[in-house]
């Protein structure tokens, strides 16, 4: 079945930033938006130019994008699903909510940070891992989940016991359906954001 992927952007989109608020953002920084708020981003590059904050990049990004950077960033988008993505990708995360500069605080992230190792101590101590598989283009990962499962089996022996599970659309209502003590993402790494006790397959110790 062929797919058309088609952009939705926001239209009419015209927001000038205060000084105060731009104020708050640091001499240099990456700005990424999804894919709706591309016009925006370029309006809010512009005005952050004239003020002399230097823009090391401007990227679209997904909720499941690895940005590996060391700098600051600025997010245009809306919720959360982008932003938590984000969270342990940089040291300093800013979000524009409406007119609003937001940086989000250490705490939020420490947060996040505890979520993650709480998965971690979940694969670890599981006797039944199931191994998600996304069929959708740009996230089937079918081979790695393969070679997952392989090395497991491998590292853990008799302990612990594997399975693959492939679907167009990963359902995190119907995990408790299964007998599976910690489930491993291969799929997009935003799902985190439904279901933080999920690790994703980077998040793993060295197999």
């Amino acid at each position: 079945m062929k797919t058309l992927f088609i952009p939705a952007r926001q239209k009419n989109l015209e927001l000038e930033l205060s000084q105060s608020q731009i104020k708050k953002l640091p001499k240099k920084l990456l700005l990424l938006y999804s894919i709706q708020y591309q016009d925006l981003a370029t309006s809010i590059k512009s005005q952050l130019k004239t003020h002399n904050i230097k823009i090391q990049k401007t990227q679209q990004v997904l909720g499941c994008s690895k940005i590996k950077t060391s700098s600051p960033v600025l997010l245009i988008s809306t919720g959360k699903f982008h932003a938590l993505n984000l969270y342990l990708q940089t040291p300093e995360l800013y979000i524009l909510e409406g007119k609003t500069i937001k940086k989000i605080p250490k705490e939020e992230i420490e947060q996040l940070k505890i979520q993650r190792k709480t998965a971690l101590i979940k694969f670890l101590s599981a006797n039944n891992i199931g191994i998600l598989v996304s069929t959708k283009p740009g996230q089937q990962n079918l081979n790695l989940a393969l070679k997952l499962k392989q090395k497991i089996e491998k590292k853990y022996k008799n302990e612990k016991q594997v399975f693959i599970f492939i679907s167009n659309n990963i359902d995190i209502n119907q995990f408790e359906n299964f007998n599976i003590d910690s489930w491993i993402n291969t799929a997009c790494s935003g799902l985190i954001v439904d279901k933080p006790t999920i690790i994703n397959y980077n998040e793993l110790p060295k197999l």
